[in-house]
């Protein structure tokens, strides 16, 4: 039988520790790194997200990222859909008592979960266990949550800051929003989880969980959390609530330009948490703060190498082309005006026409390079030429502008 894994104890240690924030605690999880190599039994990662909103942003991605590494070492995630909690409403970061969603929106937001992990994360069953905590949640009695309840302090929930710094300013707090840390940490008694992923911002519910898994007799969780994105205002975290979030999917369009609307400090962070390689995005930082590679070019790498891991090669480079048009045909450019007469004309003879090409032979070569972009003028998103027989149709009285290469030529359409 081939063993489960390929790499040993330490190594695996060595790279599932990198570019995490913190980890409760080191000498635990390479214990149980050990146990489970040497018992050829895959140790079981949680991570659970509540279905609060349809969309799984890239804040999630620095998260899923790191379960995609358990995943290829031999290890099994278990992806655990808050469909309960999300009814009680996380009050994690939150300053006034947040409003618990319906059945039917948790539904509608829950079946969307599924397709936008599986962009980062391995489908195969071997490796992922899907799971709803009101599995176990609903059928609970209010015996039941009284007993949970008795496993934990008042004094010890109100440890948390949003908790404690509500109290300070006289905000109200909902005795169901003190029960919320209890019901994420019973979850990772049912699941018996080894190890739980978590922004940092989820430390204290997670902290919770071992407490209970220790109550309850089992070894206590590993905690690992991971930096906190900020988002597009690049102030917040990243966050579906704050309406700051660039979502798995949204269309390579919209995330491209997205991360092109960032500001150059906040494309650091992203190179930094959402790069691939930490090596690679280490040496184009470093690139750009010595001025050896300018912001824009970087950015551009940055928006094109996110946009194909989620959409593919193939959309990543049209997106950076529509983005490019948009952003050329925006600005103030330099072009002289030529009139032309009605008609229908293809490109590659208007092109000589026009004296642009000296050939149709560089004409069609001017094309096939993507450096013809044709639209009406002052229009927003030109379409590049794609096939040098193009015929295009010009009416009296229309205005065109025409990028050849880099030269801007503008068409009035006259008798």
């Amino acid at each position: 039988m081939e063993p489960i894994f390929k790499k040993k104890p330490d190594d695996q240690y060595e790279q599932l520790t990198e570019g995490i924030l913190e980890i409760i605690s080191g000498k635990e999880f390479i214990e149980k790194l050990n146990q489970s190599y040497y018992r050829q039994q895959p140790l079981k990662i949680k991570w659970g997200a509540d279905p609060s909103a349809p969309d799984i942003h890239l804040g999630h991605s620095v998260v899923l990222k790191k379960l995609r590494q358990f995943q290829d070492l031999g290890h099994r995630v278990q992806f655990l859909i808050g469909d309960f909690t999300a009814m009680i409403g996380d009050p994690t970061g939150k300053t006034v008592t947040r409003q618990p969603l319906s059945r039917e929106q948790i539904e509608i937001n829950s079946k969307t979960y599924l397709t936008q992990v599986f962009k980062v994360l391995d489908d195969d069953p071997e490796k992922i266990e899907i799971r709803f905590n009101s599995e176990w949640c609903r059928p609970m009695s209010f015996e039941d949550v009284i007993r949970l309840a008795s496993k934990y302090t008042v004094a010890r929930i109100l440890e948390r800051d949003d908790f404690s710094n509500r109290l300070k300013a006289n905000r109200p707090i909902e005795l169901h929003e003190i029960l919320y840390p209890l019901i994420q940490g019973y979850d990772s008694v049912v699941l018996q989880c080894d190890v739980e992923m978590c922004g940092s911002d989820q430390k204290f519910n997670c902290l919770v969980a071992r407490a209970l898994q220790q109550e309850s007799g089992q070894a206590p969780e590993v905690i690992i959390s991971m930096p906190i994105l900020e988002g597009l205002d690049g102030v917040k975290k990243m966050s579906k609530s704050y309406g700051n979030y660039i979502g798995l999917m949204d269309t390579p369009h919209d995330m491209f330009s997205k991360l092109m609307s960032i500001s150059d400090a906040l494309m650091m962070r992203y190179y930094a948490l959402l790069w691939d390689s930490i090596t690679e995005s280490k040496d184009i930082c470093d690139q750009v703060r010595q001025d050896q590679l300018h912001p824009k070019t970087a950015k551009l790498k940055l928006a094109h190498g996110i946009t194909e891991q989620f959409h593919g090669k193939e959309l990543a480079d049209e997106a950076q082309t529509y983005f490019e048009n948009r952003y050329q045909f925006s600005e103030e450019v330099s072009y002289t005006t030529h009139a032309l007469k009605p008609g229908e004309y293809r490109i590659s003879d208007l092109l000589v026409h026009l004296k642009l090409a000296s050939s149709k032979a560089e004409a069609k070569r001017m094309v096939q390079q993507g450096a013809v972009l044709l639209g009406q003028f002052k229009q927003e998103t030109p379409n590049q030429i794609k096939q040098f027989n193009y015929l295009i149709s010009f009416q009296h009285g229309e205005h065109w502008l025409l990028k050849y290469g880099k030269t801007f030529l503008k068409l009035a359409i006259e008798l």
